[in-house]
């Protein structure tokens, strides 16, 4: 009678499983017996930690902030180090001003240019959010109207001031 074939493959990985008893090294049974013959293995009374899934805001934080370093230019500003803020001199009275966008240049930003910008796509998606509360049945209809309202302002702030800052930015865009 020919065997099962779970038996051959169990059979099959003993041979091929050098930890086995099966194994023709002396010394990988003198160092597998030795040691254990004379030494006990201390009884551990461990627990397994138990993991606890984080809170549904700890969560929707967390990407909120990994999208404001992304959008923000984080890993543009570390690898670039470009300054914090620009300058520029006054041809007429001859003080120097500060300057916040890098006029002209697309591939280039100042860091504050790049967080400010960073955290207009935030606030409209924070907008996004407040709009999706005030769809909410259980609330309040004052609240849900304070929702919303919050929620539109942010989104058109957003808009007014991210398209602001590409006119600053690329002086000649959709003119």
């Amino acid at each position: 009678m020919a065997p099962k074939s779970s038996d051959s493959q169990s059979h099959l990985l003993n041979q091929s499983d050098p930890t086995t008893n099966g194994s023709i090294d002396p010394m990988f049974h003198l160092v597998r017996i030795l040691p254990y013959s004379v030494l006990r293995a201390p009884r551990l009374r461990l627990k397994l930690p138990s993991l606890s899934l984080p809170s549904p805001m700890t969560v929707f934080s967390l990407v909120l902030l990994t999208y404001f370093m992304v959008v923000s230019g984080i890993v543009y500003d570390v690898i670039v180090e470009p300054p914090g803020i620009g300058s520029t001199q006054d041809p007429v009275t001859g003080t120097v001003r500060p300057i916040v966008f890098m006029s002209g240049r697309v591939n280039g930003q100042y860091i504050i240019e790049g967080l400010s910008s960073g955290f207009m796509f935030v606030l409209g998606g924070i907008g996004i959010v407040l709009l999706d509360l005030a769809l909410d049945k259980n609330r309040a209809k004052s609240v849900k109207v304070s929702y919303a309202s919050a929620g539109v302002s942010s989104i058109v702030f957003s808009y007014v001031m991210s398209m602001l800052f590409i006119r600053i930015k690329i002086p000649a865009y959709l003119r």
